[in-house]
């Protein structure tokens, strides 16, 4: 037991200092070429979109591009207090953001309570501020509605898994939703631009394990 306790404080030691050496170049040269706003645009582009953190947006973020009926993904920061957050901010939790992603979707091929239903099944929503191997308000879960119709799907969703008796407790976050900050540009479809980082990442982290556990399903 004591051994493989080490061998976990030692991969996440590893994760977190070659993240650390990733980005702290490229988060430099991206918030120096980087215009700031005080208020990021709303979305106004083809079909619908929804907002939700579940933890490392590189992970959710490709988990979300795998659905039928979705046409992008955008991995960004939500529910903060600062205006253009920055992922070293963040990340430090200085911020009071949690990584997040907007789900922009055609609502003829898949709605928002589907949506909804299969954010739940890639994340852990029996735990406070974490997701994961990542532990902080910024790896927060959450369901960031935008309007009535939202709100009543994500609440009624939540409750119903609560009836199951499926888990005690749930601590994922609903709220409404706040203005979403995109994440840097090499955030975006990080998976597809460093797929043998993100892959070890993902794995030394527990994801799939974790979620398979909780749900019974490989994802």
């Amino acid at each position: 037991m004591k051994a493989d306790m080490k061998t976990a404080m030692k991969i996440t030691r590893f994760i977190a200092l070659t993240a650390a050496f990733a980005f702290s170049g490229l988060a430099a040269q991206s918030q120096a070429a980087e215009p700031k706003a005080d208020q990021p645009p709303a979305y106004k582009g083809p079909g619908a979109s929804a907002i939700f953190a579940g933890g490392c947006f590189w992970c959710i973020e490709k988990d979300f591009e795998k659905l039928p009926g979705v046409i992008e993904v955008e991995s960004g920061y939500t529910a903060g207090q600062t205006k253009n957050p920055t992922y070293e901010a963040v990340s430090a939790g200085r911020t009071g953001h949690t990584e997040a992603v907007r789900v922009i979707y055609d609502p003829q091929k898949v709605s928002y309570a589907q949506l909804v239903d299969y954010f739940w099944r890639h994340i852990d929503p029996t735990v406070k501020d974490r997701q994961f191997c990542d532990a902080g308000t910024q790896y927060r879960s959450g369901i960031y509605w935008q309007n009535e119709a939202e709100r009543q799907v994500a609440e009624a969703s939540r409750d119903t898994l609560l009836k199951s008796k499926r888990f005690p407790v749930i601590y994922t976050e609903l709220a409404a939703a706040t203005p979403f900050w995109l994440a840097e540009e090499y955030h975006q479809d990080y998976y597809k631009k460093n797929p043998v980082r993100y892959n070890y990442y993902r794995t030394s982290c527990g994801r799939d394990a974790r979620v398979e556990q909780l749900w019974g399903e490989k994802k």
